[in-house]
């Protein structure tokens, strides 16, 4: 037999009334009165047999039932206002996560253009910092993602290739006054990390075969890829950078590439969305316009190794 719940509109009332610490609050939120907000939280309580709020002074205070209960409430309506927001129209905006750096030195002026050019097409863009690419459309609230990966995804999800990630150092504009530079420089130069493990130096020297000679103790280490660039764009060290992603800076001068060889991660920048949500033509558009982008792209004079 299925359990009995008590009724949503006192879990509402009880999830309210926490958040705001009144029931004449919670009531003006709910648009309904402060008894009212007062029947349903005696509901719940005589539905559990406890009590879930208690009078200190002024102000009100959960119980310990009330504590344990209120994570779970909160969660519940989560998804339940997730999986209502999938059944909506084909006119309303296109909800996109991306990965905080991609964002930054990619894809928001992409976006940007791409409403300027098909009017009515919105998207609303959510940067997020992970160390690894990740999105949950049945726990998060996005229609679409721009991902690092390996293109190996769920199989219910569409994928659109946009570029590879192509690693190459990068640093500020006079790095290169005192022409080309060796390994002996770079081993004597203070080396930026943008990931704890330093793993992107790390692949870039051993494509190259210059593990051995340029050692990758020491150096700033940063959190993130953008947090890598700016610093060597002003003067800090030679940091690794995405070719795609500095390549308007270089090309206006304000970044250089002291060694001009780009090495692929193995990992590529995917527009990912799932098959049955709402919105499957914009979406394709959308993929359609930014792989128009990414093929419209001028790119520094850089040797790119191939793919392992």
């Amino acid at each position: 037999m299925t359990r009995k719940l008590p009724p949503l509109y006192a879990l509402r009332a009880f999830e309210a009334t926490a958040r705001l610490n009144s029931f004449t609050r919670a009531g003006e939120a709910l648009s309904i009165t402060q008894s009212a907000v007062s029947r349903h939280i005696r509901t719940l309580e005589d539905h559990f047999a406890c009590r879930l709020f208690v009078r200190s002074g002024r102000s009100l205070q959960l119980t310990e039932a009330a504590r344990v209960l209120l994570p779970g409430v909160r969660e519940g309506f989560a998804a339940l206002e997730r999986a209502c927001d999938t059944l909506r129209g084909e006119d309303e905006m296109l909800r996109m996560k991306a990965p905080s750096t991609l964002t930054m030195r990619w894809l928001l002026a992409r976006l940007s253009r791409f409403r300027r050019l098909q009017p009515g097409n919105e998207v609303q863009l959510t940067s997020a910092w992970m160390d690894v690419d990740h999105v949950d459309f049945n726990q998060e609230p996005f229609d679409c993602a721009v991902l690092l990966g390996d293109g190996v995804f769920p199989a219910e999800w569409e994928v659109r290739k946009l570029f590879p990630e192509l690693l190459v150092p990068v640093g500020a504009p006079g790095l290169l006054d005192d022409g080309p530079w060796t390994a002996a420089r770079l081993a004597s130069s203070e080396l930026l990390h943008p990931t704890m493990d330093k793993r992107d130096w790390r692949v870039w020297l051993e494509r190259l075969g210059l593990s051995s000679r340029v050692s990758l103790k020491g150096g700033q280490v940063f959190d993130t890829l953008e947090l890598g660039m700016i610093a060597a764009a002003r003067g800090y060290g030679v940091s690794i950078g995405d070719l795609m992603m500095v390549a308007e800076d270089v090309a206006q001068g304000r970044m250089s590439l002291p060694w001009p060889t780009a090495v692929p991660s193995g990992m590529d920048y995917y527009l990912v969305w799932p098959r049955t949500r709402p919105g499957g033509e914009r979406l394709r558009r959308l993929s359609a316009f930014l792989q128009a982008e990414v093929n419209a792209m001028a790119l520094p004079e850089v040797v790119i190794l191939p793919a392992l």
